[in-house]
């Protein structure tokens, strides 16, 4: 009996313990952050369209072949940036199933297709919302990204 309720209270501790940690976190609405895209867009010559999930984008070649669906293996070159011009990441040849990918790349890849190339203004909702992601990526970051996708099968 002494052992059940011992791992009963344990269990409730550790419940009550990963509640603790999303109080502090609110995840910020796209059209919260809209001003700061518009200023990031202007300033750096992007000329955005609005998609209705609050993404912006601007397609530089809309390419050819197909596009990718959900399921599709993409294989992109990308750069990432934070809106006030740190990168965080770059990668050439980098290969993932779309649907595994954050979601504001769910959204704006598939309206290129292969060779295609599109710079996204991501949402912090439609990244890593208000957790982040590790030290480079701190929560609610709107994301910049550069993409020339490079095939889809």
């Amino acid at each position: 009996m002494k052992s059940f309720l011992l791992i009963a209270v344990l269990l409730i501790i550790s419940f009550a313990s990963c509640m603790k940690k999303d109080q502090g976190c609110a995840t910020v609405k796209p059209q919260d952050e809209e001003k700061q895209i518009l200023a990031y867009a202007s300033a750096n010559g992007i000329t955005a369209v609005k998609h209705t999930s609050g993404l912006y984008y601007e397609i530089m070649d809309p390419g050819s072949w197909t596009s990718p669906l959900a399921n599709s293996k993409v294989t992109v070159d990308y750069t990432g940036t934070l809106l006030n011009g740190n990168t965080f990441d770059q990668n050439s040849s980098y290969t993932q199933t779309l649907n595994q990918l954050i979601e504001g790349w769910q959204i704006g890849i598939p309206l290129i297709k292969k060779g295609g190339r599109i710079k996204l203004i991501i949402p912090s909702s439609l990244a890593y919302g208000c957790n982040g992601a590790g030290a480079a990526i701190p929560g609610n970051s709107v994301l910049y990204f550069d993409i020339l996708l490079n095939d889809v099968k």
